[in-house]
């Protein structure tokens, strides 16, 4: 159940959220969409009152994932998603509205409309594809879970900003919601026990150290008590105090003691009860979840044999540039060492400072403004900010991008993270701003905020189910440093090689774990080997991909899916191509699954011809 982006979102920070005690003033919930009317109304009403219900169900059962695409409306509430009840009571919900919609008349609707009744069928779709699966009696992970996100919200910072009194109550609501979560997520554990649905042992002992470091010996040292270390000078003298007491009631009453329960049960019980198996193919009926995992984080029908053999093709064609590319660069030796080679040498860091760091990405977004008005006609008006990881979740953190608040109160951020300058490489700056910056997740996230688009569609960016988009997106918008001119330096040229290999060889080892019985020793060494990695490195990635299946796959696949959709449309168009009106198709719906994507870029073939 992850949430963050945008590589992402891709990060877990060790601390976690505190509980409200006694009475919060927390925001008011938004309101129920109206039902379906029960008499006759026209098709695009209808349509629009079933997307606002849809939103509002799945926003109601995940609230954090409206959090994390910038809509504040429901930052009040942390959902059950991992309760049975609740989760029978979801797809019940999703049941009756994927009903509803069958019997819309979509003929009668608008081109525009249409695209939307094929976007709430896919989203019905996939979402009950996985009703069956128990994702919820693996609520836990070492990589991301709601006791490390919330804490990752306490520095305000992150997607849920803490800068008024009212934003400082939401999330106390949250907090105050936190030791139901933890003691529901304990039953679970125990369900997962009695199954067989459990982790892997070295992922539950990763685990262990994250939730012990998460308890605190005093109140003042726990880091969900540290909000009130942070107010904003402007809250009065009162709202400093009702919150500081709050905090204090909260951490201390309900938030130390539920966690210290969480630390004991996974330490004394569900440590001694992990598997040795290490895909999800181990578990009951796991090959036939994982084939739906793949299907909706790629949203393609393709098989885990299909995707380990374009991993193994794609590691071939990147490896084989290394031959020209290392001479290049001014090393001689075998081309399967050359990452090895670069990392080692001192000439590609030249940083002293965080603010060096900065200052190069700040050059590098300079020069990329100046060529996208060559390649996109749709331009967001928010702006993005650079701006360096806060120390406080720095240790833990990726690089990555947080997309603009709807409202326009904050805009897009693409966040560096630089624990020692003097180590940080200047090789892959390029391709990870082309990325997490734009023309990647910035141009697609925050136009997506200003697109006339349902709820559903407009908050999505973060959706797991068309991550095949999202990220295949960002990896396709690394290629077109090519157009920019960014790829003539060997160095960079060089970064955007070595990341594109690493998404190369997720589709390896996420699919032979999973599906062809690689063990965790035998994928870490596969990545080791392709990428230079350190062991350790290579097996901080395999148990990312062994706790989050497929969710590797949507890079590669997603950006595979939409070159080969750019070649077939230049193919047929010839002269009349241009690449500023691909990407207009491509963008201007806003998140698509890759299968719509193909028929509406299709569809522009057909009509340009």
């Amino acid at each position: 159940m992850p949430h963050s982006i945008i590589c992402t979102s891709l990060r877990l920070s060790v601390i976690a959220a505190a509980l409200l005690a006694g009475a919060v003033h927390a925001a008011p919930a938004p309101a129920t969409p109206e039902p379906l009317a029960s008499t006759p109304a026209p098709a695009q009403k209808q349509l629009d009152q079933l997307a606002a219900a849809f939103y509002h169900e799945r926003s109601s059962f995940d609230p954090m994932y409206a959090t994390a695409n910038g809509d504040g409306r429901y930052n009040d509430q942390i959902g059950m998603m991992i309760s049975p009840k609740r989760r029978a009571a979801h797809f019940a919900a999703y049941r009756k509205l994927q009903q509803q919609l069958a019997a819309l008349p979509r003929q009668r609707l608008s081109p525009a409309d249409a695209l939307t009744y094929d976007m709430l069928a896919f989203e019905f779709d996939s979402g009950l594809a996985l009703a069956s699966f128990p994702e919820h009696l693996l609520p836990l992970n070492h990589f991301e879970h709601i006791p490390g996100l919330l804490a990752n919200y306490a520095s305000g910072t992150a997607s849920q900003p803490l800068a008024t009194v009212k934003q400082q109550y939401d999330y106390l609501a949250r907090l105050n919601a936190l030791p139901a979560w933890i003691d529901q997520a304990i039953v679970n554990m125990k369900e997962g026990v009695r199954t067989g649905v459990v982790q892997p042992r070295p992922i539950i002992a990763a685990m262990l150290p994250q939730f012990k470091q998460l308890r605190s010996d005093t109140l003042e040292a726990s880091i969900y008590y540290s909000p009130v270390r942070n107010f904003p000078a402007s809250f009065s003298s009162a709202d400093k105090q009702k919150l500081t007491a709050a905090y204090r009631a909260t951490v201390a009453n309900k938030l130390m003691p539920a966690l210290d329960r969480l630390a004991r049960y996974l330490e004394n019980a569900y440590l001694p009860a992990g598997r040795t198996s290490t895909g999800l193919s181990a578990l009951p009926n796991g090959a036939a979840w994982y084939q739906a995992l793949v299907k909706d984080r790629t949203t393609l029908s393709l098989t885990p044999d299909q995707i380990h053999a374009n991993g193994l093709r794609e590691v071939a064609r990147i490896e084989q540039e290394w031959v020209t590319l290392g001479p290049k660069l001014g090393y001689t030796g075998a081309p399967n060492l050359l990452a090895q080679w670069v990392t080692a040498q001192p000439k590609f860091k030249s940083f002293t400072t965080e603010a060096e760091v900065l200052d190069a990405y700040r050059a590098i977004d300079a020069k990329v403004k100046t060529r996208l008005p060559a390649m996109f006609s749709l331009l967001p008006k928010a702006q993005i900010e650079l701006q360096l990881e806060p120390e406080l979740t720095r240790a833990s953190a990726s690089d990555h991008y947080t997309p603009p608040a709807a409202d326009g109160s904050h805009p897009g951020v693409f966040w560096a993270v630089v624990n020692d300058p003097k180590a940080y490489s200047r090789t892959g700056m390029v391709t990870l701003f082309l990325h997490e910056g734009q023309p990647g997740h910035h141009l697609h996230a925050a136009l997506l905020k200003e697109l006339d688009l349902p709820d559903f569609r407009k908050f999505n960016s973060e959706n797991l189910n068309i991550a095949a988009y999202t990220e295949g997106w960002a990896l396709y918008a690394e290629t077109l440093g090519h157009e920019m001119g960014l790829f003539d330096d060997p160095e960079a040229y060089f970064g955007h090689l070595n990341a594109e290999l690493m998404r190369a060889v997720r589709l390896v080892v996420d699919t032979g774990i999973h599906a062809k019985g690689w063990t965790r020793e035998q994928a870490i060494a596969y990545m080791a080997k392709e990428l230079g990695w350190s062991e350790a490195r290579a097996r901080n990635q395999i148990e990312r991909y062994m706790v989050w299946p497929a969710q590797a796959l949507s890079y590669k696949s997603g950006s595979l899916k939409i070159l080969e959709l750019r070649a077939r449309a230049r193919s047929a168009l010839g002269e009349k191509f241009t690449l500023t009106k691909f990407h207009e198709v491509v963008l201007g719906d806003g998140t698509l699954p890759l299968s719509i994507l193909e028929r509406r870029v299709d569809a522009w073939i057909a009509s340009a011809k």
